[in-house]
């Protein structure tokens, strides 16, 4: 009992040690130097457009991943040879295919993706106007002499029972 009242002080030291390493490690914030106030709002808006590969749904920009910190690193020196936006998302889509894209491109691969909303919408709308044609036609149309006799003796029958 006395070993473990000696050893409680370093125990406790080391964890909060732990903790503060920890906390000082979560915390790391990336700095760059940008001379351009320019150069530094594309960089802002290209991590935050670029999805991390290993993240679910996540940018580059948030992401503490390896990937995403390699890919900040790319987009940094890119831009410091001063290529353009196009090309640095080329760049990424090359090495790490669309998915790391937010918006898709509009091509042949994913014309279907931006199609299919404005087609079902379409598709929604034909629906409905049929449906409202077919009923307004069928609360038009009036019985015909054979059907309306077959109704009057309908009633005529009710009345005598």
């Amino acid at each position: 009992m006395a070993l473990i009242r000696s050893l409680l002080p370093v125990l406790l030291l080391a964890l909060l040690s732990l903790l503060v390493v920890n906390a000082a490690q979560a915390g790391a914030v990336e700095v760059r130097e940008f001379d351009d106030p320019v150069l530094e709002q594309r960089y802002r808006s290209l991590t935050a457009s670029l999805r991390c590969p290993t993240c679910q749904n996540q940018a580059i920009d948030d992401s503490n991943a390896p990937v995403s910190g390699d890919m900040r690193d790319r987009v940094y020196l890119l831009l410091q040879d001063g290529v353009s936006d196009i090309e640095i998302r080329d760049h990424m889509v090359q090495r790490f295919g669309d998915y790391v894209l937010y918006n898709p491109r509009l091509e042949g691969r994913t014309l279907l993706l931006w199609g299919l909303p404005a087609g079902l919408v379409v598709l929604a709308a034909i629906l409905v106007a049929l449906i409202v044609r077919s009923r307004r036609k069928a609360s038009a149309t009036s019985l015909s002499a054979e059907e309306r006799r077959r109704l009057q003796a309908l009633i005529n029958r009710e009345r005598t029972e």
